[in-house]
């Protein structure tokens, strides 16, 4: 690899001297007009790269925002990613990105990247095996913002946005209880992660409301893969009697919990109603079409961005600034997976 080319470089070839090249470049007044276009061309002629990341530590700034999503490959995440990008574009920052694949070793390998390639702030959905934040620790130190979003830690002062899981999961359960189910079984991800064990807190208060009972079978914890779904389906059949109804924390999960359904000559919603979680695009792909949650993505991203930015505008009166987790709306959207032509819900057995 050819070495870069320098100030000195530049300076030898037109025949000035390595002070003007770098008021030149950096627009310094005291530098003729004709002068500086004489070394923006013999610049550009010799390659010269200028080392912005140098420039901006010199100024204590890299103008990089750091962001570690569970996966790149969720179309959750990637509307969250597009929010916060449209942000941070128009604030002059860049996004500097990495998933930790659900993994705790492999976040804490990725928070280790940011912290030292000197990012201004960090944006993180946690992963899914996460137990503890000790990883963050350096961060927090040297006083650089961090917020969370969707996946936060069950902790105080911290920044996060979220959605209101357990509202949802209770409307999402109703639902099926006015569409006439009496045994609803609920397919959730790892408990520890805030996400699921507050939409398992709604399904059992919405299931507590109405006086149906909750069988221990009924719940079953996943990793809610497209895989997982038909082993739900395996489960489901040999229960005596089936379910009549079914929530799912992810769409991709539901969608193949239908798949498999239909495959065992299930009806969909007659013998067991379905609702699935985040409105991704493959709720809207299969038939009957997936009743779900909304999911503000976008939204989530753009408000993560913009609390962070916020703390980073604010440079040493960041710590003023009240540590909360913001709250954005859900929306259950009824479709043909749920939608029995009933109008009185059964009696609870």
């Amino acid at each position: 690899m050819k070495k870069d080319i320098t100030i000195y470089d530049i300076a030898e070839n037109i025949g000035v001297s390595p002070t003007t090249v770098s008021r030149a470049l950096s627009n310094h007044p005291r530098v003729k007009e004709k002068t500086k276009k004489k070394i923006f061309e013999a610049a550009q002629k010799l390659g010269y790269q200028s080392n912005i990341f140098a420039t901006n530590l010199r100024r204590k700034h890299t103008f990089n925002i750091g962001v570690i999503v569970p996966r790149l490959n969720s179309p959750f995440q990637s509307s969250a990613l597009s929010g916060m990008e449209k942000v941070a574009s128009e604030a002059g920052y860049n996004l500097v990105i990495s998933q930790s694949l659900e993994s705790m070793e492999k976040e804490v390998a990725n928070v280790k990247t940011m912290f030292n390639s000197r990012v201004d702030g960090l944006i993180v959905s946690l992963a899914g095996d996460t137990e503890q934040t000790d990883h963050f620790q350096a961060f927090r130190k040297k006083e650089i913002p961090i917020v969370f979003f969707d996946r936060v830690p069950k902790q105080p002062n911290i920044s996060g946005v979220i959605i209101d899981n357990e509202k949802a999961a209770y409307e999402a359960t109703t639902h099926l209880l006015e569409q006439g189910c009496n045994r609803i079984a609920h397919v959730v991800g790892n408990l520890d992660i805030n996400v699921y064990s507050d939409r398992l807190a709604g399904f059992h208060r919405a299931l507590s409301d109405r006086g149906v009972p909750l069988k221990a079978a009924d719940l079953m914890v996943s990793d809610l893969s497209e895989e997982a779904g038909e082993a739900v389906v395996s489960k489901l059949v040999k229960m005596k009697p089936m379910p009549d109804g079914l929530m799912v924390s992810n769409d991709y999960c539901a969608a193949s919990c239908l798949v498999a359904l239909k495959k065992r000559g299930v009806r969909v919603p007659e013998d067991i109603a379905l609702v699935g979680f985040n409105n991704d695009t493959i709720s809207r792909m299969v038939e009957p079409n997936l009743t779900t949650i909304s999911y503000p993505g976008y939204l989530m991203g753009e408000t993560a961005m913009k609390t962070l930015i916020l703390q980073l505008k604010s440079g040493d009166n960041s710590e003023s600034i009240p540590k909360e987790i913001k709250v954005l709306d859900a929306a259950l959207l009824v479709r043909g997976s749920s939608k029995r032509n009933t109008n009185k819900p059964k009696e609870a057995i």
